[in-house]
């Protein structure tokens, strides 16, 4: 959820610390925060002079139509001078909010006004009784008739910002869907060409999709040329943030219940939502190798979010699995240096790669001939610690990969690594047999239907290659291996009985 930007969108975010007092002309003696009188008058102040006709910005160019507001304004002007029932509302802080920034410069006086009356109302729906509050006085309505003949981004942007923290309150956003003609406005509001706008537009989609009035929301958004312009943004933004929220909105209708599902997702398959979301990916990646950058790591981790979700899905997970770049994009982010800045990521990473050998089990040949993806691995433990799915995940790719492993075949020095890697991670091991102990009558049923339990197999494994490696050769114990890795024999000693211990 955010509020209104401050003044500079690349200088971060202020929390809102307070919420304004009503103009003494305009307070009335009542004992909240801010005067329900107050809040009326800012709704008033928002009334566009002219609801009838008026110029809107789409992908076309400006076009001007009728509004579909005409009848709104004689009932927002009619808005009640008094608080009513909602006189005895809190005020509350919200530590996820942004603090508004009204901006001024060549705008009008009447504008500046509209503004700073837009920015005080958009921090104020950030409280789920000021929104009810607002709600009731037909703000709604007022944003509508506002957004239908605005000509000014900064105008539409604040609207969509109001309208963004009261879809956020559950009781309030039911209200959204209702009012005549906004649901359609707010989705236009996608082929405006001003990144603030956009942002707000897919904050308020992304959170109206989740919730129950789901399906207007889908039904509005299932147009040919509406998904290709979300699929434009996401491919086409530079702004961090604009892909964030575009690849966001895409999320949640992946995540989605079936009956939005139902209407939207077979469209995006079809125009290959996947190809789209792996170019993310890539460039993302290549990205983080060159600069860390703590603004784009969400953005990764929204576009792992949306591919891991595709991976689970039927009829589909099967092409995503068979993507050679995708497995090798998500091996080079296990594999990263100092990897915890994206520690998320890593996790999400780590559950994908799970799914793909679920459906191709082949590739976990591949995967063993990379010793340093199986460290990497190792090293995601701690980000999952309290991430029971992703553990599993982990214990899941490690056990595989440790089968498809023989120790026979290998070259000694190929083997030495691999005992390296493995003694290097005695703590990690213990620790985790400690925090969670083997339960050999706990089982899990992979793609074959065969009972298994991928901890289990691993600390098999991990026994069988130690054990080989101590009968080994001083020969074979004596080659020389990757640079910089060493194995301590105690180490090595004390992960045997560990592993012996579990896996029997």
């Amino acid at each position: 959820m955010s509020n209104s930007p401050s003044q500079n969108h690349d200088n971060g975010v202020e929390q809102f610390r307070h919420h304004p007092s009503a103009p003494p002309h305009e307070s009335f003696d009542v004992s909240t925060t801010v005067d329900p009188a107050y809040v009326i008058s800012l709704i008033r102040k928002l009334l566009p002079s002219d609801a009838k006709y008026g110029e809107r910005a789409n992908g076309n160019g400006l076009i001007r139509e009728e509004s579909r507001a005409a009848g709104i304004t004689q009932d927002a002007a009619n808005l009640p001078e008094n608080g009513g029932e909602s006189a005895t509302m809190q005020s509350s802080d919200n530590g996820q909010e942004k603090q508004n920034g009204c901006q001024s410069g060549g705008e009008s006086a009447g504008e500046q006004a509209w503004e700073e009356c837009g920015c005080i109302l958009w921090d104020l729906a950030a409280s789920e009784d000021h929104a009810q509050f607002m709600v009731q006085n037909l703000i709604l309505e007022v944003l509508l008739a506002s957004l239908t003949v605005s000509r000014s981004l900064r105008m539409t942007e604040i609207s969509l910002g109001i309208i963004g923290n009261i879809a956020c309150q559950e009781d309030s956003r039911k209200h959204i869907a209702s009012v005549n003609g906004l649901v359609g406005v707010i989705v236009e509001q996608l082929f405006q060409d001003d990144v603030s706008c956009l942002c707000e537009a897919c904050r308020v989609l992304t959170v109206c999709l989740r919730g129950d009035e789901g399906v207007i929301w889908a039904e509005a958004l299932q147009p040919e040329h509406i998904l290709s312009r979300i699929l434009w943004i996401a491919e086409n933004a530079l702004n961090p943030l604009l892909i964030e929220k575009s690849v966001g909105l895409l999320l949640a209708i992946l995540e989605s219940p079936p009956e939005v599902a139902e209407i939207l997702i077979r469209r995006l398959l079809n125009m290959r939502i996947s190809s789209l979301l792996i170019r993310l990916l890539a460039f993302e990646m290549g990205k983080l190798k060159e600069d860390r950058t703590p603004e784009r790591y969400s953005v990764l981790d929204l576009i792992l979010r949306a591919i891991e979700e595709l991976s689970t899905m039927d009829n589909y997970s099967v092409e995503t699995s068979e993507n050679k770049e995708l497995l090798q994009l998500v091996k080079d982010l296990i594999e990263l240096p100092d990897n915890f800045e994206v520690a998320s990521s890593c996790v999400t990473a780590t559950v994908l790669i799970a799914n793909l050998l679920t459906d191709a089990t082949h590739l976990a040949s591949e995967l063993s001939q990379d010793l340093n993806f199986l460290q990497g691995l190792f090293d995601v433990f701690p980000f999952a610690s309290e991430d029971t799915e992703a553990q599993s995940a982990i214990w899941s790719i490690i056990s595989r990969i440790l089968t498809a492993l023989q120790e026979r075949e290998m070259t000694p020095s190929m083997l030495n690594f691999l005992v390296s890697v493995l003694a290097s991670k005695l703590d990690l091991i213990e620790d985790e047999l400690l925090a969670h102990p083997v339960d050999h009558g706990e089982q899990s049923t992979d793609t074959s239907g065969a009972n298994i339990d991928a901890r289990l197999i691993s600390m098999t494994r991990i026994s069988d290659v130690l054990s080989y490696w101590k009968l080994s050769d001083e020969s074979v114990k004596n080659t020389s291996f990757a640079e910089g890795c060493s194995i301590n024999k105690e180490d090595v000693d004390k992960l045997l009985d560990h592993c012996r211990k579990a896996s029997r």
